[in-house]
């Protein structure tokens, strides 16, 4: 009962900053298409007697619309529809895959949104993960990568640079506990209007983990250099673990190239490692050629795995 009356405050409490004594007409509709398409071609070795394999991987291809009206001079609807799509494997139905889809009302309040999201704990990573959508993805070895259903979010204004962040996930089933994902940031993500970066969040009863991350990353010279550290253990109080991300990239002229290693180590089974470097060559302002490696040491079920890709990226 507890949890339905929060969801419910939250919403009430969202729908009392829209009230005005009088509504202006809503004005004209923003809204914009946007998307990636991303295809690789990948050798696959995983070290289960097979041998290398290659294959076309369409690394999280996507596609969106988002956008939102102004409703008065304090507040304006926002939203966001997008899907995933793979463009080298399934077809028909299976083609499309539900990502960040969502409704919510934005002011100086800050923000906040109702339906599908990344969890506050996700996203306060900012940009230290250099290989998203690949291999060396940090969600192959850490937890807390989730994007959940029945999730109400909430982000405030910067104040100085410092926001504060709070998802609140409604479990479906009566003997799952809701989630609770919250976070702090400091900093801009792209390293424009901060010299740093800087996030922490905490993530309880959400999606059988709970977890604490520490994230920070800045610029040495031309190059981003970062560091994110995580503790992690399942609701039942297994599964207990920790490990670090080290990531760096550096441009030069047409080229950024980067290099990723990452560490969980679990308490009952071991180590799990992975390394990876590539290089990225731009075709145009939202186009870009790779290649890319990755090996990676699952030591609980003694396999060394590794991949070798090329591929083409396209923004829209």
């Amino acid at each position: 009962m507890k949890n339905k009356l929060f969801l419910t405050s939250a919403i009430a409490a969202a729908v009392a900053l829209s009230a005005q004594p009088a509504f202006a007409e809503d004005q004209p509709l923003a809204w914009d298409i946007y998307g990636k398409i991303n295809v690789s071609l990948q050798s696959n070795d995983l070290d289960d007697g097979n041998g290398s394999q290659t294959d076309m991987v369409s690394n999280s291809s996507r596609f969106g619309i988002q956008g939102g009206t102004q409703l008065n001079d304090d507040l304006e609807v926002i939203y966001k529809l997008e899907w995933q799509v793979d463009l080298a494997d399934l077809g028909g139905s299976d083609n499309l895959k539900s990502r960040n889809q969502y409704i919510g009302l934005k002011g100086n309040f800050g923000e906040i949104t109702i339906g599908r999201r990344d969890t506050v704990l996700k996203t306060i990573q900012g940009d230290i993960d250099v290989f998203s959508d690949y291999e060396a993805d940090v969600k192959n070895i850490f937890e807390g990568e989730n994007r959940l259903n029945s999730s109400v979010s909430y982000y405030s204004p910067a104040f100085n640079h410092v926001r504060f962040a709070l998802s609140y996930i409604a479990s479906d089933d009566p003997l799952v506990d809701d989630g609770i994902s919250t976070g702090v940031s400091y900093g801009d993500e792209g390293l424009d209007d901060t010299s740093f970066y800087l996030g922490a969040a905490i993530d309880r009863e959400v999606d059988g983990y709970d977890i604490e991350r520490l994230v920070g990353y800045t610029k040495v010279s031309e190059a981003v250099v970062g560091l994110m550290w995580q503790q992690q253990e399942q609701v039942d109080g297994t599964a207990e673990a920790d490990g670090y991300v080290a990531s760096i990239k550096y441009p030069y002229q047409n080229f950024t190239f980067k290099a990723q290693y990452q560490m969980m180590d679990f308490s009952v089974d071991g180590e799990q490692k992975s390394l990876a470097a590539g290089v990225d060559y731009k075709l145009g302002k939202n186009t870009k050629v790779y290649s890319w490696y990755t090996g990676r040491d699952l030591e609980s079920i003694d396999v060394n795995q590794s991949y070798l890709a090329i591929g083409i990226e396209h923004k829209f």
